[in-house]
């Protein structure tokens, strides 16, 4: 397996940087932070180079706070400084891990996101008879750094690599050992490609005819229920030998023709619709960006705007006669 080298000089390279504050800053240059790297940007650009060159990158200083999408999540947003480094850095490692991993994951990748694998969601469920569906216990908290890093290890060559992608790995951790921030940039990256030896395993398996994985959401189907069961044991065991993982006991185990919630979709042989979350989000959203307009505090273009950001929640979905209902029921004040 061939191997990548990706030195401090190549994350810390002036045009990477500069490359990599504008993805960190995109959306957000409202904010202090940004705003505070800004007035000294030739300045604080060339300080953060010199610090990546000493390998006092990243800083681990994370702000915490939670959120409820549905349920409650625990974020760790990293400084802007680290996430300016997050980007130099995977400006160079996301296309190794993009390349490396199998087409049946569809989470944190380009042209992969939750529309598509929808889709493809659906065509399996009209071709395949029995399907089995999975998540992890506390995914992100439960990662083993150790195995984590070896897992890397296994496409990025080098001691200076070797020993940034372990400063990274161990700026965070949930337990002892263990975990990784929620709403760190490398995160997404790791916690995606640690899962890839199960797509392998699975793809291997004769008895499975196809399967999707989005981050720990895992879905495959086989020809009856007796072989997904079977194929179920197997993922199971690999789980917890290989990555130390549990499966959450909510496991299902259904014919196609019923359909599945899967990435917030009520996935169906002929059709595909709007979850219960995200009906909810669809009208949050909505609501809230009508309120900001009858209160002044934006106008009628940022207005319509919102409203096409609020219609990407419903894209590919068969959900027009639900969203007239919504308005129906739930009017802005006046317009």
């Amino acid at each position: 397996m061939k191997r990548t080298l990706i030195t401090l000089e190549a994350i810390a390279e002036r045009k990477n940087l500069v490359e990599a504050f504008h993805k960190a800053a995109k959306g957000k240059r409202h904010r202090r932070d940004v705003q505070a790297f800004l007035q000294h940007f030739d300045t604080n650009l060339n300080r953060l180079g010199d610090d990546i060159r000493a390998a006092r990158l990243p800083y681990g200083k994370f702000r915490a706070f939670q959120i409820h999408d549905p349920k409650k999540r625990l974020i760790h947003a990293a400084c802007f400084e680290d996430r300016i480094f997050h980007h130099a850095l995977m400006n160079l490692a996301g296309e190794v891990l993009e390349r490396a991993m199998m087409p049946t994951s569809y989470a944190c990748r380009p042209n992969r996101g939750v529309h598509k694998a929808a889709v493809k969601v659906q065509q399996h469920l009209r071709q395949y008879a029995y399907y089995a569906k999975i998540d992890i216990s506390g995914y992100f908290a439960a990662i083993d750094h150790d195995r984590l890093l070896q897992v890397l290890l296994r496409r990025f060559k080098g001691a200076e690599c070797q020993a940034q992608l372990q400063r990274i790995i161990a700026s965070h951790a949930s337990t002892p050992q263990c975990g990784l921030p929620i709403g760190s940039l490398t995160s997404q990256y790791f916690a995606n490609y640690y899962l890839d030896g199960l797509d392998r395993l699975l793809a291997s398996l004769p008895a499975v005819r196809a399967h999707i994985r989005y981050m720990d959401d895992i879905l495959w189907w086989c020809d009856s229920r007796q072989a997904v069961t079977a194929t179920l044991q197997t993922v199971i065991r690999w789980l917890q030998q290989e990555r130390g993982l549990q499966v959450k006991p909510n496991v299902q185990i259904q014919p196609s023709k019923q359909g599945v919630t899967y990435c917030g979709f009520r996935i169906l042989q002929g059709t595909i619709r709007l979850s219960r979350r995200r009906k909810r989000r669809y009208q949050q959203r909505r609501q809230y960006w009508e309120q900001l307009y009858l209160n002044g505090m934006i106008d009628a273009n940022q207005l319509q705007l919102a409203h096409a950001a609020v219609q990407a929640i419903a894209a590919g979905t068969d959900s027009l006669a639900w969203r007239q209902e919504n308005l129906r029921r739930h009017p802005p004040l006046s317009l």
